[in-house]
């Protein structure tokens, strides 16, 4: 699905935007339709209830926002091999494979269904990250013939960097989203 699909958009809103959008559309056609094609045209607004529902489902497993900021908490205080091993684990509970790299630029490359990602953190704790973590991701992506990269920080993304990112097809992950997927793979060690 494109990521500006009507329905990608409506699948990362709240829920009951997805539910107005259908009862809207179910209402018009009632409304402007004959009496024989009404209920044709109230069809339309099934793909919404559809969407509705998946995005209710995604939002009611998704961690609360104190337990994201109890997730973060724990990954500030956390060693970086204590991060690393959280990171490697989330991506197995995932049905990854999981291969540590010792090379510039990436620290780790997940295979899965015949698809190669490189996966970097390394700078993940940097208040900011500049365009250089980018390229150094880019150059290790097209050394290690990898189909796809991910670049993992915990603060703030520079526009350029941002740019960078969406000419080469590199996934960018935030420590917030970071924190979701601990939470929810269950990756976390206890404290």
């Amino acid at each position: 699905m494109a990521p500006n699909s009507l329905f990608a958009i409506l699948l990362r809103s709240p829920w009951w935007i997805s539910l107005g959008v259908a009862a809207g559309v179910g209402l018009v056609a009632r409304l402007l339709l004959p009496d024989k094609y009404a209920v044709a045209g109230m069809l339309c607004s099934f793909p919404f209830l559809v969407i509705a529902a998946m995005a209710a489902w995604k939002q009611a497993r998704a961690p609360s926002a104190a337990q994201t900021g109890a997730t973060l908490q724990r990954l500030n205080s956390m060693s970086s091999r204590e991060v690393a091993a959280a990171i490697e684990a989330a991506f197995r509970s995932q049905g990854h494979q999981v291969q540590k790299l010792n090379a510039p630029g990436a620290d780790l490359a997940l295979s899965k269904d015949g698809r190669r990602t490189l996966v970097s953190w390394r700078r993940w704790k940097a208040a900011s990250t500049g365009i250089e973590p980018m390229r150094e991701l880019h150059a290790a992506q097209q050394r290690q013939e990898a189909g796809a990269s991910l670049y993992i920080a915990g603060g703030e993304i520079s526009d350029k960097a941002r740019s960078f990112a969406k000419e080469q097809g590199i996934r960018l992950m935030d420590v917030a989203e970071l924190a979701q997927l601990l939470h929810r793979t269950g990756a976390l060690p206890r404290a």
